[in-house]
C-alpha cells in the first residue's frame, strides 16, 4: 500500500511540476535524463551479466547507505522520465499527431509508472531491511 500511495504521490507532484513548468523540459534535460537512464539501463545488464559468472555487486543492491542511496536515484530518474511523457504527450496533441500515436503517450507513461513502483518497492524493502 506504501509503494501504491508513493507512486501515486510523486506521479502527482510532477505532474504539477510539469503543469507549472516548475522544471521545463528542454533539449538539455530531455538528453540528460535519456543518457542517464540509457547508463542505469546499461549497468543493470552488465550485473545481470557477472551474476551469470557468479559477481554480483552487493553494495548497490543490498539494504547499505549506497544502495539505499542508488535507490533514491533510480526513484528519482524515473520520476524525471515522467516528464518526458508528459512532454511527448502534449507535444503531440500540439502538433495534431495521428490518433495511434495516443497509444504511444500511454504505453509509455505506463511503463514508467511501473518502473517508478518497482523501484519504489525496492527502496522500501532495502528500507525495512535497515531496521
Amino acid at each position: 500500500m506504501q509503494a501504491v500511495s508513493l507512486t501515486g504521490g510523486v506521479l502527482c507532484v510532477m505532474m504539477f511540476v510539469y503543469a507549472t513548468r516548475l522544471i521545463r523540459v528542454t533539449d538539455k534535460l530531455r538528453t540528460g535524463i535519456v543518457v542517464a537512464t540509457g547508463a542505469l539501463a546499461l549497468f543493470y545488464v552488465i550485473s545481470m551479466l557477472l551474476r551469470l559468472f557468479g559477481i554480483g555487486v552487493p553494495m548497490v543492491f543490498a539494504a547499505t547507505p549506497l544502495g539505499i542511496g542508488f535507490s533514491l536515484f533510480v526513484v528519482g530518474l524515473a520520476a524525471f522520465n515522467l516528464l518526458l511523457d508528459f512532454d511527448f504527450i502534449e507535444k503531440s496533441a500540439q502538433h495534431e499527431a495521428p490518433k495511434f500515436m495516443e497509444w504511444y503517450g500511454a504505453f509509455g507513461l505506463m511503463v514508467t509508472l511501473i518502473w517508478l513502483y518497482l523501484e519504489i518497492l525496492r527502496l522500501l524493502m532495502k528500507l525495512a531491511d535497515r531496521r
